[in-house]
């Protein structure tokens, strides 16, 4: 081979003189953007139609119930606590005078039950009004509604007073009904759009 050809710019050699191939330029795959754990979790396990229609009107039926019952817990005259109660407008003081009950079991009557009676709002609420799910809006709704027959109960009926620390109590009975069942009750029923790509 004549030595001109050897310095002519061409294709590059191997040790031994021979012609390598071309290489081909690399083709990067086209990534596909992973789905994190947590938006995987945002769409929940969704049920089928019909069971969660059927799981709607069974929430809507029990929350009539509860708000009969509600109802008569909360509004119903009592004439012969009126000179035993008086309104409390300052968080915690009812729930000292709880605590400071000789008896336990009269502690553990009034705080519970006030704990309980909360914890449908956290469970049917998502459910129900899929609008309202998310803590802070299921929280919200709670304060607000409890709040309003507080006042009712302190303002019209017969032996009963506004109580704060029941407004707290029942608030707080609807977060643990949230966060054990109705979170994961209102993702099935309504559970959200996947984000696509």
């Amino acid at each position: 081979m004549p030595k001109a050809d050897r310095n002519k710019p061409g294709k590059p050699r191997s040790f031994f003189g021979l012609r390598t191939p071309k290489a081909s330029p690399k083709r990067t795959p086209e990534r596909t953007p992973k789905r994190t754990p947590a938006k995987d979790r945002e769409t929940g396990t969704a049920l089928a139609l019909p069971l969660r229609l059927l799981a709607m009107l069974v929430a809507f039926a029990a929350m009539v119930a509860f708000a009969v019952a509600l109802a008569r817990l909360t509004l119903e005259p009592s004439p012969a606590s009126t000179a035993l109660i008086h309104n409390n407008l300052h968080p915690g003081a009812s729930l000292r005078a709880y605590l400071d009950q000789p008896e336990l079991r009269d502690a553990v009557k009034q705080i519970g039950g006030n704990l309980v009676l909360g914890v449908p709002f956290g469970v049917l609420l998502p459910v129900v009004f899929p609008k309202t799910r998310g803590i802070l809006r299921v929280l919200a709704l709670t304060a607000a509604v409890m709040l309003l027959v507080e006042l009712v109960q302190g303002a019209l009926i017969t032996g009963r007073s506004f109580d704060i620390d029941d407004v707290i109590l029942n608030t707080t009975g609807a977060l643990v009904g949230y966060l054990l069942l109705g979170r994961r009750l209102g993702r099935a029923v309504h559970p959200r759009k996947r984000l696509r790509a």
